[in-house]
């Protein structure tokens, strides 16, 4: 079973910008697309970006022009580059398959934007 592994998160304040990191244990990408999913307190999970298996790229609405995911073959690492950063980007953040996560999920990386 390959294992994801998130990295990356941390606080920082409204406009500010973090680069997030998703390891893979093994090479999956040219199977399966990507996305990053997030899960705020008291709400449900959702996928703010994917990537196919053949490069391209979609995101949510609340996110499109601030976040671009990107990913990279030899390393097995999924990124999200994420800029101007909002109160209401706060939540763990995760990565997983997409269109269907079928991989079991790592432990998220915190992401807390607040002056």
């Amino acid at each position: 079973q390959v294992q994801l592994v998130e990295s990356g998160g941390g606080l920082v304040q409204p406009g500010g910008s973090l680069r997030l990191s998703c390891a893979a244990s093994g090479s999956i990408f040219s199977i399966y697309g990507m996305g990053w999913y997030r899960q705020a307190p008291g709400k449900q999970r959702e996928l703010v970006a994917a990537i196919t298996s053949g490069g391209s790229t979609n995101y949510a609405d609340s996110v499109k022009g601030r976040f671009t995911i990107s990913r990279a073959y030899a390393k097995n690492t999924v990124y999200l580059q994420m800029n101007s950063l909002k109160p209401e980007d706060t939540a763990v953040y995760y990565c997983n398959t997409e269109p269907s996560a079928v991989l079991k999920w790592g432990q998220g990386t915190q992401v807390t934007v607040s002056s």
